[in-house]
């Protein structure tokens, strides 16, 4: 198969979907790989590498989708790249299409076979090719927050470990999935005060074995956030509704009610966001906005900025579905693996995704009407 790898174009994006020792293994398996210039340099990873690597170095992005079958990527193609994608051609990358209604047009006008990685998902309901990103999310989500505290950065001036004789500052992190957990850990480490809310009381109580007295926990509903919401000098969004857009669970008057100073970070924006008052996707370069004297942080691609981190741990989920796409070509895969078969969103030019066609209020066909499984 050729496959093609090219440079992320999405704001300070740095992250690159293969590096140089999964091309050699692609390779070795009798497939061309076709790697853009500088593809991998934002993450660490030099040009020479890759094609000491074996992969074809293409000066750029249109000739790298014009010689490939397969296209693997981190994020969503930008618009900038539709009119490159080629009719019939497969993708394996994110794609949040659930809030992408022109992408899902694009996929579906030109035929495009795509396998969301955040769509791929086991018997058992673990998404693994969404679980590293959401463990690096979830860490930085805090770090992030405790930036946006410091009174040069527009915070409150709030230090979230406190000192001796002053009290910490007050976490809250909505949803206790993975991007959660990892937030918790993170801010219990820093000695702030921790509260975490979900409508799952299993996973509270499992939560209250690990932790103890160490976290809050809180039952979901809209009468408790808005409580928790008026103490805290930090919200983590951590809510997600697998292919489906985000509930909005964070409501303007519970935005007002929060301190001057205080942050908001919605790791849930990639799906649509759980905060009213935060309208639309920031970037890297302007990652925030203040809204009723609180500052909103709504970057999707929340990873990109510890991108060598990160590539690595997305490859290390992502290299064996890719090698097993390439080998046994992408009908032949997700016949032969149903956590692949469940990531397909377009095939053929139908959506087959039933919550991606329900968002965006498009038709829903049965990839295995299409396919015959």
């Amino acid at each position: 198969m050729k496959i093609g790898v090219v440079k992320e174009i999405k704001d300070n994006e740095n992250r690159v979907s293969v590096v140089p020792d999964g091309v050699a293994l692609l390779v070795k398996n009798g497939h061309t790989v076709y790697v853009q210039k500088n593809a991998g340099e934002g993450s660490g990873f030099s040009t020479a590498e890759y094609k000491k690597a074996g992969a074809i170095i293409i000066d750029t992005m249109d000739a790298v989708y014009q010689e490939a079958d397969l296209i693997v990527k981190v994020k969503e193609p930008q618009p900038i790249e539709y009119d490159m994608l080629k009719k019939g051609q497969n993708l394996f990358t994110y794609l949040h299409l659930a809030v992408e209604p022109e992408l899902a047009e694009i996929l579906t006008k030109k035929k495009i076979n795509s396998i969301a990685y955040e769509s791929v998902q086991k018997e058992t309901g673990e998404l693994p090719l969404l679980t590293p990103m959401s463990e690096i999310a979830g860490k930085m989500s805090v770090q992030i927050g405790a930036h946006f505290l410091e009174s040069h950065n527009g915070g409150a001036g709030v230090l979230l470990g406190g000192v001796p004789g002053v009290r910490s500052g007050n976490v809250l992190i909505v949803g206790a999935g993975t991007v959660g957990i990892n937030a918790l850990r993170t801010a219990i480490g820093t000695g702030a005060h921790v509260s975490i809310a979900d409508v799952d009381i299993n996973k509270l109580r499992k939560i209250d074995d690990l932790f103890g007295s160490r976290v809050q926990t809180v039952v979901s509903n809209p009468a408790n956030l808005e409580t928790e919401c008026k103490k805290a000098d930090l919200v983590v969004g951590a809510v997600l509704i697998p292919n489906s857009k985000a509930p909005r669970i964070i409501t303007e008057d519970m935005v007002k009610s929060m301190k001057k100073g205080s942050v908001i970070v919605d790791v849930a924006i990639d799906q649509g966001g759980i905060v009213e008052t935060i309208n639309n996707v920031t970037t890297h370069a302007n990652p925030v906005v203040e809204k009723h004297g609180v500052i909103h942080y709504s970057v999707a691609n929340i990873p990109g900025a510890v991108a060598h981190t990160s590539t690595l741990a997305l490859t290390n989920a992502t290299l064996p579905y890719l090698l097993s796409i390439a080998n046994n070509g992408f009908i032949g895969a997700i016949k032969k693996d149903s956590a692949l078969e469940r990531g397909v969103n377009t095939f053929n030019g139908e959506i087959v995704k039933a919550e991606v066609a329900s968002a965006l209020n498009m038709k829903h066909v049965e990839l295995a009407m299409m396919v015959g499984f």
